[in-house]
């Protein structure tokens, strides 16, 4: 128990400040023993660094900005008692012959020590952040992060990245250089593709040798066309951008139409921050170029991006000082982020790892019977692992506690519906069963109302199966017949409360299956 008690307690603060182009960036995190991290709080600052696009100095107005805005990320860092302050500048910064007097004076005048990376670094950073935040599978694909000054590029997969550079093709870099109209002319968006042809051609061979079909973008540029996108396809993105999945054709739609609205126009379309609304074309411009150079099939949006890659890199780095014990066996985000969140609630872990056992036996036999898919097997793994976490909070009420730390953890790698699926199945593994006067599953659609429903109706067996919570149930054997569901235990004591926990919970499996389930049991000594 002591153990598990000081998994859920942080061992260091810290805040990782991205000085973009556009806008300065902070996150503060807590890191935890087993080296994965929690936001604390967020601030973002937009300073605009490039007034007239990227000039090869800083204008005193733009340093002054950049300076109130750090004190104010420097406020909130000494409020919240940050024991480290990551700071990184990027291409505005970097590039500029005053850069370095800007550095020098936030020292001074604010007391945070700003780093200047390089382009191949930031890249390298931001393909670490998405590789934390999406899963990824052996195929290749590109990353882009599309900033104000420049846009970072990746080429890779889940165990290596073959490409990542930093190439100064940033939206305001953009607009200042090649964009004289508005609505922008067909002459600017020529413009624009025979620049991004000439600068790309390495990408453009990279890519096409690895016969990337997919592109994951990050940062507040895709953040914004995926919302855009999201909104006009009615796609769910309501908690979470993180894993938002569109198609080629999906985007398509909306650029032929948003490439030829005027300001006031673009300015109405639903996503689309008001700050980018002067520097959004080039962006467009180029992802339909890489989509129309690659043959795009899908893209993808991930909320990890430098600030992410900056605080991963620390934990790297600190591992050994930090005494940290890494969850690096998960190289999957989506079962990463559900051990870290088990760890960090002091899960019951036998318990939970024994119903899930027979949860997943459950599903086996009841697959096909329930129309179920093998991708509702891992959301039910998950769901029947996190059954419990609730107790984090209290007993009473556990399995609506569950439903909320689920939710609201930013679980990486999971879609908003599959959140939404793991945490009321979760939530149904007790008490009521799934029911419309319930506010969030009354919020589910039909489809997936039903999912959750029979997901709820397999957990709720499994989870009478270990009523004792002492794992009694050695073993478990299951004959489906045409009327009646004969589940047979083997046990190593009387396993009266078992029986009793799984005939209580087996209502609505009866229900679903039109059949009744029956138990009996085997005494492990009376077998041998």
């Amino acid at each position: 128990m002591a153990k598990n008690a000081s998994n859920s307690k942080p061992k260091k603060r810290i805040a990782a400040i991205d000085l973009g182009t556009n806008s300065f960036h902070a996150v503060l995190v807590d890191i935890y023993p087993d080296g994965s991290f929690r936001t604390v709080n967020k601030l973002k600052e937009m300073v605009i660094l490039a007034e007239k696009g990227l000039e090869d100095r800083l204008s005193r107005d733009a340093m002054d900005r950049g300076l109130e805005a750090l004190k104010r990320i420097k406020f909130l860092c000494d409020s919240h008692k940050v024991e480290n302050i990551l700071a990184f500048a990027t291409s505005a910064i970097r590039e500029a012959k005053n850069g370095g007097d800007f550095i020098k004076e936030v020292g001074e005048n604010v007391g945070i020590r700003v780093r200047a990376i390089s382009g191949k670094m930031e890249a390298e950073m931001i393909g670490l952040a998405i590789r934390h935040s999406i899963v990824l599978g052996d195929e290749m694909v590109l990353m882009a992060d599309i900033g104000g000054g420049s846009v970072e590029f990746i080429i890779g997969n889940q165990k290596e990245f073959i490409y990542y550079n930093s190439l100064k093709l940033g939206v305001a870099r953009m607009a200042a250089g090649f964009v004289d109209s508005d609505p922008i002319e067909e002459k600017d968006v020529k413009k624009l593709q025979k620049h991004f042809a000439k600068e790309l051609a390495e990408v453009l061979k990279l890519a096409k040798k690895h016969k990337v079909k997919t592109i994951i973008g990050s940062s507040g540029t895709m953040e914004n066309i995926g919302e855009m996108v999201a909104n006009r396809n009615s796609i769910t993105a309501k908690r979470s951008l993180n894993e938002l999945e569109f198609s080629a054709a999906d985007f398509k739609d909306l650029y032929k139409d948003f490439i030829k609205l005027n300001k006031k126009d673009r300015l109405k379309e639903k996503g689309l921050e008001e700050k980018r609304v002067d520097i959004i074309n080039p962006g467009m411009v180029l992802l339909n170029f890489l989509i129309d150079k690659f043959k795009i099939e899908n893209i993808k949006i991930s909320e990890g991006a430098l600030r992410e890659g900056m605080i991963l890199n620390f934990i790297n780095n600190q591992k050994e000082q930090l005494n940290l014990d890494l969850v690096a066996s998960f190289k999957d985000p989506r079962r990463r982020s559900i051990y870290e969140l088990l760890r960090k609630c002091n899960w019951p872990e036998k318990h939970s790892r024994h119903v899930s056992n027979f949860a997943l036996q459950l599903f086996d036999e009841f697959k096909e019977e329930l129309k179920l898919k093998e991708s509702d097997r891992e959301l039910l793994e998950y769901a029947s692992l996190m059954h419990d976490i609730g107790y984090y909070i209290s007993y009473r009420k556990h399995h609506k506690h569950a439903l909320y730390l689920i939710r609201y953890s930013d679980l990486l790698g999971f879609k908003e519906d599959e959140v939404n699926i793991m945490a009321n199945v979760a939530r149904y593994h007790r008490k009521s069963t799934p029911a419309k006067r319930h506010e969030h599953y009354k919020q589910l659609n039909k489809k997936t109302r039903k999912r959750v429903k029979k997901l709820s109706a397999i957990l709720r067996v499994a989870d009478g199966l270990d009523r004792s919570h002492y794992q009694n149930v050695e073993k478990l054997e299951i004959n489906n017949k045409k009327n009646k569901i004969q589940l047979i235990i083997t046990t190593h004591s009387d396993p009266e409360l078992e029986i009793w926990g799984t005939l209580r919970k087996g209502d609505l499996l009866e229900k679903l299956t039109d059949k009744k389930l029956e138990v009996f049991h085997v005494v492990e000594n009376e077998k041998k």
